[in-house]
C-alpha cells in the first residue's frame, strides 16, 4: 500500500503541474500590444492649439463605424512633423486661423478595416455622404481604397483650416439625412472649417487639390493651406486636397500597427 501511494501521489503531482502549465499557457503565449517607437509623439504635447477632430474613432466616416486601431480621438506623428504643423500654426494663429487635423498616423489594422469594407458592396450606409457619385466596385481601381497607406508611417497627416475664433462643430447623430460631400458648404454636414469646395474624405474628382472647377474663395482657401504647409516641408497628395506628408519621412518603408492610444507613446 506504501508503493501504491507513493506513486498516486506522484501521478497526482504531475497532473496537477501539466494543469497549471496549460492554464497558464494562453497568458505566457499573449502578445503584448506593440508601443510606438520613440520618434513618435501625441501632436498635443508638441502644439496643443492645434484644433483635432478626429473622425476614424467615430461613427461619422465613408464605413459608418468606428475604426479598428483608434482607442482615442488622437494624432500622432513623428516629431519632425508635429514640429512642422507647429511652425505652420505659429504663422497661422497671426493671421486669424488655426489648423485642425482630421487623422494622423493610422495603425495598419485600420488599413485593413477599409480594405473589407471595400469588399463588401452591400455595404453602401454612408454612400450618401462620402461617394454618391462613385460606384463601390471602383475603390480599388479609382485609388480610393488600397492595401497600404502614407499614414501608417507616421508623417502624413489630414487636415484643412479653422477660422478663429473657432465655432463648436454640432455632433454627427446616425440617421440623420446624408448630403453629398460636394453640396455647397451651407448644405452639406457642418463642419467650422473654411470652404474647401468639399468635405473631408469626399469620394470625388472634386476633391483634387487644383481641380478647375473650384474657384473663387474656395480655390483660394486650398491654395492658402497648400502654400503653409509646403512652406513648412509638407508635399500635397493632388487627388486629396487635406492630404499631406511631411518629407523626408523618418519611415519611408515602414508600416506601423500600434493602437491609436496615449500609451503607444506615453513617456514620448
Amino acid at each position: 500500500m506504501t508503493g501504491f501511494a507513493s506513486a498516486f501521489r506522484v501521478l497526482v503531482a504531475a497532473a496537477a503541474t501539466l494543469l497549471a502549465v496549460t492554464a497558464a499557457a494562453p497568458t505566457a503565449l499573449a502578445r503584448p500590444e506593440p508601443k510606438a517607437p520613440e520618434e513618435f509623439v501625441a501632436l498635443s504635447s508638441v502644439d496643443p492649439t492645434i484644433i483635432q477632430e478626429m473622425r476614424y474613432p467615430t461613427a461619422h466616416n465613408f464605413m459608418g463605424v468606428p475604426v479598428d486601431g483608434y482607442r482615442k480621438p488622437l494624432c500622432i506623428l513623428t516629431r519632425p512633423a508635429a514640429r512642422a504643423l507647429h511652425d505652420a500654426q505659429t504663422r497661422l494663429l497671426r493671421r486669424g486661423y488655426s489648423l485642425k487635423v482630421y487623422d494622423c498616423y493610422r495603425p495598419q489594422r485600420a488599413v485593413d478595416h477599409f480594405v473589407r469594407w471595400a469588399k463588401d458592396l452591400d455595404d453602401e450606409t454612408m454612400k450618401g455622404e462620402f461617394y454618391p457619385r462613385v460606384d463601390k466596385t471602383r475603390l480599388f481601381a479609382d485609388g480610393y481604397i488600397a492595401e497600404k497607406s502614407g499614414h501608417s508611417r507616421g508623417s502624413t497627416v489630414d487636415l484643412t483650416l479653422v477660422k478663429l475664433p473657432a465655432a463648436p462643430t454640432p455632433p454627427y447623430r446616425p440617421g440623420d439625412p446624408h448630403v453629398p460631400c460636394h453640396a455647397p458648404a451651407a448644405e452639406r454636414f457642418p463642419d467650422n472649417s473654411v470652404d474647401m469646395g468639399t468635405g473631408f474624405d469626399c469620394f470625388d474628382t472634386l476633391s483634387h487639390t487644383d481641380d478647375p472647377r473650384i474657384q473663387g474663395a474656395q480655390r483660394a482657401n486650398r491654395q492658402f493651406l497648400k502654400k503653409t504647409l509646403t512652406d513648412v516641408g509638407f508635399v500635397n497628395l493632388a487627388e486629396e486636397w487635406w492630404h499631406y506628408t511631411f518629407k523626408p519621412e523618418l519611415f519611408p518603408d515602414t508600416y506601423f500597427d500600434f493602437p491609436v492610444a496615449r500609451r503607444s507613446v506615453a513617456g514620448h
